[in-house]
This record gives C-alpha cells, structure tokens and sequence, in this order.
C-alpha cells in the first residue's frame, strides 16, 4: 500500500503526472471546473485512493463497478464531466446532494436543507428536475412533512439505478473514458506494481 508520495516509484509520479493532466483536459472540454467546485479538482496523491492506488489502477477500477466509480473522487469528478456533455449532471448531482444530506444531526438545518433539495431536483420543472416517476416524487413530497435523513432514499435510489443502467455504460464506451483507460492498461502493463519501494537488503 502506498503510505506517502514520496515512497512511490519514480515512474508511478511520472503516471500520476500524465493522468491529471489528460483528465484536466476532460474537465477542461466539458467546462466543469468554473461552476462546480470541489467537483472539478483532480488530485491524485495517496491520502485520495482508499487502496494507495496509482492513476492508472484507479481508472481502471472504475469499469469495474458502479460503485467504484462513485467510491473515487477522481471517478465521480470524471463522470460528472461526461454528464455534462450530455446535459444530464442532475441525476448524478441529486445523489451526491443526498449523500451530503444524510450526515446533516441537526434537526433544523436537515428540515431546511430537505426543502432545498426539493426544491432544486424533485417538484415539476425543478430547475434541475431528475427523472422520477410521479409516485415516488409525491412519496417524498409527503416525506418532508418530518424531514428525516432517510426522505430521500426512495428517489436517490432510483436515479442511482436510472444512472447505472444508463448513463454509466455510455460513460465507459465513451472516446475520453476509452483513452484514459488505454493509457492506463499501457502504464499497468509498464508498471507492475505502484507500491512503495523496498529498501535493500544488500
């Protein structure tokens, strides 16, 4: 496991290097970064990848699950991108206004928060309105009555699915994930392993 940047091998920097940059160029074209925040920050030292991974084993993680996409800043970021292209971030950006949601304790600040979230993604023509069947926006409309930090499972469940079965296999056949994960089998097969060198025994 990778402990510190210092520890990599000289070739693992020299990858992390090349894969910021190709995927600021991503972020770049999909003009994400001047209005989205922490969204648009690619970084790749360790303290980000729950495994120590090198840039090139991360991107690759990402096709192997939904999951593991949504699990890495740097995939969220980069699928965001892609949605972006395709005018269709507001699925993605309602589950990640959830996830933020359900670690509000303050009673006050979730009810104020929940009406927010409403507001912005679930009542007709929501400014960025997702895609939800009319029964499960009523649901949560009802839910709001008590906001709790579960009023908006049902519908962050369904645009998770919507996403998974829609959006994310067309961002795993798209010409910028297909050349990021190109370049990244190149640097595996070049670079076996990213884990810290071991001193010598010598």
């Amino acid at each position: 496991m990778c402990r510190t940047l210092a520890a990599f091998p000289t070739t693992c920097l020299e990858r992390a290097k090349e894969f910021k940059t190709r995927l600021g160029i991503f972020l770049h074209k999909s003009e994400l970064g001047s209005d989205t925040g922490s969204l648009g920050k690619f970084e790749w030292s360790s303290k980000h990848s729950k495994e120590g991974r090198c840039p090139s084993e991360e991107v690759l993680a990402w096709r192997e699950s939904f999951d593991a996409l949504l699990s890495s800043k740097n995939g969220v970021a980069a699928f965001h991108a892609f949605l972006k292209t395709e005018f269709s971030e507001e699925n993605l950006e309602f589950w990640l206004a959830c996830e933020e949601f359900k670690k509000i304790r303050s009673a006050a600040k979730l009810a104020s928060r929940a009406h927010r979230i409403f507001d912005e993604f679930i009542r007709s023509e929501a400014p960025k309105e997702v895609n939800i069947d009319h029964e499960t926006r009523e649901l949560t409309r009802t839910s709001l009555q008590v906001a709790t930090a579960t009023c908006f499972d049902v519908a962050q469940g369904k645009t998770r699915t919507l996403m998974e079965k829609d959006s994310y296999p067309r961002f795993l056949k798209s010409p910028a994930y297909r050349d990021l994960a190109a370049h990244a089998s190149a640097a595996s097969a070049s670079t076996p392993s990213c884990s810290p060198a071991q001193p010598s025994h010598t």
